[in-house]
């Protein structure tokens, strides 16, 4: 393929014609002189016509067009005549064709400036029309798991295995070593305080307590937020994008029996498993940091551990786990059925399921948190 050569132009006088030479390639993708640029040159009241010049031009594309083009309208403009017989036939044709439609003078859009209240306002019927959708939503959904346990809904066990084996084995390796770091920092963090009391002993019921009740459902929750929330949303939304949520609406399944349940119920089930998991290997992390830094013996850690760890505080973390499960779940559904009907749609259903995800995990464990304190849990 030959070198590209670049573009140039070079203006020069016959009396009172304007002749412009055109050379090298004038190709979209390399940069060329602009048409505006001439308007210095042919501003000048002599000027009467422009014509070209085009017997060392190289390669041409759209960009040669886009400039003549431009540089038609800046002679229109000038009350300068343009010679299109100086080109070449096929870009002569071209530029005909260009001008075979005028442009209607009411085509292009111009959006007019909006008042603040006028602002406020969309914003308010956005964010309403937004909470009808979410509690719509929420009431299928319960709707649909009343239907469920009556034994009628539109439900496959068959797809739910599938989800479950997504959202739980698949997830351990991520959720295994997020919990393993929280454990080491929860356990290195105490010890560096307790240290200073000789109480370094105590590392292992800090790291037991922070996580049974906090710590592993909460991280394990994040987690399936990015990982499985998204997930939800991406696949929703682009069945949403490809219409296929409503080809079962036509052929009369539910897409929320059909599609969220199986999701929710296997993040329903999978959660508390992962939590147990997650609690354990936070353990280990923290057994690491106890008998390589604090001189703690194995069974002095496992004792501590387990006095620690009470039958409320256990049950707790499940719990929460299982409900951190069904947000995750509803909130990445959720943005997967709102979607919108492009590709960049389903790229911010996935994003918006991430962050509502997590913001109302988060939300949530606060609140678990002031019910235990006034409850005494």
């Amino acid at each position: 393929m030959p070198e590209t050569q670049t573009a140039t132009r070079q203006l020069s006088r016959k009396g009172t014609t304007a002749v412009l030479s055109l050379e090298g390639d004038w190709v979209a993708q390399r940069r060329f002189p602009e048409a505006d640029a001439l308007e210095k040159d042919l501003k000048d009241g002599s000027v009467k016509a422009l014509e070209f010049e085009t017997t060392t031009l190289g390669r041409r594309d759209s960009g040669l067009l886009a400039f003549l083009v431009s540089g038609n309208d800046l002679c229109n403009r000038l009350q300068i005549e343009f010679k299109l017989g100086s080109l070449p036939e096929g870009v002569q044709k071209l530029i005909r064709l260009s001008q075979a439609v005028p442009e209607k003078e009411d085509a292009r859009r111009e959006e007019e400036p909006t008042s603040l209240f006028h602002s406020v306002g969309e914003f308010a019927i956005q964010k309403h029309s937004g909470l009808n959708q979410t509690f719509s939503f929420i009431g299928e959904t319960v709707s649909a798991g009343v239907t469920l346990l009556r034994g009628k809904a539109q439900f496959r066990w068959s797809d739910a295995f599938v989800v479950m084996q997504e959202v739980g084995p698949e997830a351990l390796g991520v959720v295994a070593l997020i919990n393993f770091l929280v454990g080491v920092i929860l356990a290195f963090v105490g010890s560096v305080q307790l240290q200073q009391f000789g109480a370094a002993i105590y590392v292992a019921d800090l790291v037991a307590i922070g996580t049974v009740r906090e710590m592993g459902a909460l991280m394990t929750g994040i987690i399936l937020s990015g990982r499985t929330g998204a997930a939800f949303a991406a696949q929703l939304g682009t069945m949403k994008v490809n219409e296929e949520i409503d080809a079962f609406k036509t052929f009369g399944i539910s897409p929320i029996e059909f599609l969220v349940l199986p999701r929710i119920l296997a993040l329903l089930l999978m959660m508390p498993l992962l939590v147990v998991f997650a609690n354990a290997i936070a353990l280990l992390g923290g057994y690491v940091v106890s008998v390589s830094m604090l001189d703690v013996t194995s069974v002095e850690y496992f004792n501590r551990s387990v006095a620690a760890i009470t039958i409320p505080s256990f049950l707790l973390g499940i719990f929460k786990g299982a409900f951190f499960g069904i947000l995750v779940a509803v909130t990445g559904c959720l943005r997967g059925i709102q979607c919108g009907s492009n590709a960049a749609a389903v790229g911010q259903a996935a994003t918006s399921a991430v962050v509502m995800g997590i913001t109302s995990i988060i939300a949530a464990d606060g609140i678990f948190a002031v019910l235990c304190n006034a409850l005494n849990i």
